[in-house]
């Protein structure tokens, strides 16, 4: 984007100020400065002069010697060449020691004898565009206007003694595509005030809605559509001022209204089109999706083929222009238009990007809707493009407006947090001094509510930190202070979950096993492999919508058959012993639309060397460096993938927290398994819930213990378990510890009996016992296997 700094004048006052000190401070701002162009800093010392008279060389029947008046004190003689010099002409002059563009050189010289002051110049020895004059230049020198003040500078003639500023405008800013959004950012950047002028004036008493109709049938695709009709228009050349200003940006001057349409994109940001109300067929303009094949031929006199997602301007009849790309070559302004229809629209960023890439179209306007315009702007363009029209006394306004509102957003509000901000930032700037900035910027501040409305030309601020980089931008970021990295921004903590899964990791690895990550995918008929029953509620699997195949398209309802698959595979790889655990997910279905639970698991698995009461130890030893207490073993025989006789359901505080035992031999068979295999299923989550989190420290007691010996006849078929757990109840705090020291079965015992002997130690912390207390303890103990499970004293 190309800024001429004279224009900033209309919108805010930088007088004073050089081109590289604003350079300098707008790159400080955040506005990435490419460059400053002086345009006439190839010309130096050329001025305007009058020639008072020519006459013939006397030595060339082609060149001419004249005098001419520079506003020096005596006039200069210079032979000039050119066929259309003649006395009375202003004319540019390159006086002596001066320069033209391409490095030229100006010296006083003779040209066949005669002295040559300087040289009268052509508009392409100045590097001048016609366009940039207003008008054809004859052949030969560059006749100057007669109002051409002799001696001034030619460069002020012509403009060319603008500075020109270039700025790279990122995606995100699109209302700094326009000379407008450049001055509001110098305005603040400059704490200067910021102001557009008043749009003024006058209308006829004709209404607009006689000339022409509007209506949009996609309201998606195109938010906002005004449009303005100008009557006994004159087509003709802009003025001087305004074809200066174009080409200081690159905009290459047609006529007074292509030029004010193009005028207006730069300054407002808001492209334009003007349509020949003759070429509007039925004097109807709709906003609509083109239909697929549709030909449009364009501005460039190029017919493109449209497809449905294109959205085009059409008449009753046919497209009279590509929206937000470019208009229709059967529309174009003629030098006899006499009644122009002016639009302003706001279309989507996002179908005209796409259109202008699928027709091989990029053009100003494209390049700034697909960035996303703000729909707030295009009244007041299409006001200024009128104002423009009177201004230049090329047309009658009719009068009213047409607008149309198509699909718009609302306006966002966001959360302001000074505190929040600086510590973001890393600065102390007051609240003062923010909402001043914001303000500035037009952002609403609600001190009440504590809350932000971004201006609507401004969607790149969209949350707290776009605010915030804000504020720094002209706070100043020279002036943030240097302060030292922090890490606590990006410091990470495991959560107290996390934290026992590492440590039932470390706890396993200690005992010889390998943690493995399996696949949640499986597939149906691992069920069957399993030897789940048709009627569990594990069969009811979360079906994959896309699977990649049959066999992973079901989410698993138990981790047993991936940790199989694993034990298998190993088993068939010829390795005599494995032991291996994983904490995995299982998903289990819930209402209907809603996503699964996952509740973790430890799953354990191994074969080899090993027997049950391994894999039991493996768990007690887990149990106990994770200080979980009261842990009970209980028979199951009714889980069909476990020995009916080898299974223990594992409870915590009387509640069943997993299940482990030794596989199945059906179920061994069905994963080709030739050795005994044991494994483990445990609710993560119920592990986690029962760890002893705050253990504290209990010091060895200096008082003795007391031992008794029990040895108790009781039914062959009760659990040992069962019999601790009714000692240990019975005894109380004093027990210190139960071992068992043997069972016994045989001739000296009744059928279907076992003599179970144990070795209980007493201790109290705080004293030495008794004999009579732990005679007491002991009798009481009997007592309670006699009355519990019928077990005599041997």
């Amino acid at each position: 984007m190309k800024l001429p700094m004279s224009w900033l004048s209309d919108f805010t006052d930088i007088t004073g100020v050089t081109p590289k000190e604003y350079a300098d401070r707008m790159t400080m701002t955040g506005s990435k400065v490419e460059g400053v162009e002086n345009l006439g800093a190839d010309i130096d010392k050329v001025v305007v002069g009058k020639v008072l008279s020519c006459e013939d060389h006397p030595d060339s029947d082609h060149l001419h010697v004249c005098m001419v008046d520079v506003g020096e004190s005596e006039p200069l003689q210079i032979v000039c060449g050119a066929p259309n010099v003649a006395a009375g002409q202003k004319v540019p002059v390159a006086l002596h020691g001066s320069t033209l563009p391409g490095g030229i050189k100006i010296k006083k010289s003779k040209m066949r004898g005669v002295v040559s002051n300087g040289m009268i110049c052509s508009h392409e020895e100045m590097g001048i565009e016609p366009s940039r004059l207003g008008y054809e230049p004859e052949y030969g020198i560059l006749v100057l206007p007669e109002d051409a003040e002799i001696g001034s500078d030619v460069k002020k003639l012509f403009g060319l003694d603008e500075n020109v500023v270039e700025f790279e405008i990122t995606s995100n800013r699109p209302d700094c595509f326009s000379i407008i959004g450049l001055a509001r950012e110098t305005a603040v950047s400059f704490d200067k005030p910021f102001a557009i002028p008043e749009i003024s004036f006058n209308e006829n008493d004709e209404d607009v809605n006689d000339y022409v109709k509007v209506e949009i049938e996609d309201k998606d695709k195109c938010k906002r559509y005004c449009a303005r009709v100008v009557k006994n228009v004159k087509i003709g050349p802009s003025p001087k001022w305004m074809r200066e200003r174009l080409e200081a940006c690159g905009v290459r001057a047609i006529n007074n209204i292509v030029d004010i349409t193009n005028y207006v994109l730069l300054e407002y940001g808001q492209p334009m089109h003007a349509f020949d109300i003759r070429d509007i067929a039925g004097r109807s303009i709709t906003v609509r999706r083109a239909a697929d094949g549709e030909v449009i031929k364009t501005l460039d006199d190029q017919d493109r083929t449209l497809v449905n997602d294109d959205l085009v301007i059409s008449d009753a009849e046919k497209a009279v222009a590509i929206a937000g790309v470019m208009g229709g070559f059967n529309s174009e302004i003629k030098d006899d238009t006499e009644t122009v229809v002016f639009e302003s629209a706001t279309f989507n960023g996002s179908s005209v990007r796409r259109t202008a890439q699928r027709v091989g179209l990029r053009t100003e306007a494209s390049s700034r809707y697909e960035k996303g315009l703000d729909y707030h702007n295009t009244v007041p363009a299409i006001e200024r493009a009128c104002q423009l029209v009177e201004m230049l006394g090329c047309g009658e306004v009719v009068s009213g407006i047409i607008d149309k509102m198509g699909n718009v957003e609302g306006e966002i509000k966001l959360a302001f947090r000074p505190e929040k901000i600086n510590e973001f930032l890393g600065t102390n700037v007051s609240t003062d001094e923010m909402v001043k900035i914001l303000t500035s910027l037009e952002v609403k501040v609600d001190m009440d509510t504590m809350t932000l409305v971004p201006p609507s030309f401004r969607p790149d601020l969209a949350a707290e930190a776009d605010i915030a980089e804000e504020i720094a931008r002209f706070y100043g970021y020279d002036i943030i202070p240097t302060t030292l990295l922090r890490g606590e921004t990006t410091m990470g903590a495991k959560t107290p979950e996390q934290k026992t899964q590492d440590e039932i990791s470390e706890i396993l690895n200690s005992q010889g096993m390998y943690e493995i990550y399996t696949y949640a995918f499986q597939s149906p008929a691992m069920m069957d492999k399993l030897n789940i029953p048709a009627d569990s509620p594990l069969r009811d699997q979360v079906r994959i919508s896309n699977p990649l195949g049959e066999d992973t398209s079901v989410m698993r309802t138990t981790m047993a058959g991936s940790m199989l698959e694993v034990l298998a595979r190993n088993y068939n790889y010829r390795n005599k012993e494995c032991k291996m655990f994983e904490i995995g997910k299982r998903y289990i279905k819930t209402e209907k639309g809603s996503l699964p639970d996952e509740p973790a698991t430890l799953m354990l698995g191994m074969y080899g060397n090993v027997d049950f009461y391994d894999l039991k130890g493996v768990c007690e030893e887990m149990f106990e460096r994770l200080h979980i207490e009261n842990v009970e073993y209980e028979a199951v025989n009714d889980d069909p993938t476990y020995h009916p006789g080898r299974c223990a359901a594992v409870k915590v505080n009387n509640k069943v927290i997993g299940v482990m035992g030794e596989v199945h031999p059906s179920v061994m068979r069905n994963f080709d398994m030739g050795a005994r295999t044991y494994m483990g299923e445990f609710d993560f989550d119920s592990i986690f819930r029962a760890t002893g989190m705050n253990v504290k420290y209990t010091p060895l007691t200096k008082f003795p213990a007391v031992t008794r010996d029990f040895s108790i006849v009781i039914d062959k078929m009760t659990p040992v378990a069962s019999i601790e757990k009714v000692m240990k109840k019975a005894a109380g705090k004093l027990l210190s510890s139960i071992a068992l020291s043997d069972v016994y079965t045989g001739s000296q015992i009744p059928d279907g009996k076992k003599s179970v002997m144990y070795k209980v130690e007493f201790k109290a912390p705080d004293r030495s016992l008794t004999g009579e207390e732990a005679d007491n303890l002991h009798k009481k103990i009997v007592k309670a296997l006699g009355s519990e499970l019928n077990a005599e004293l041997r």
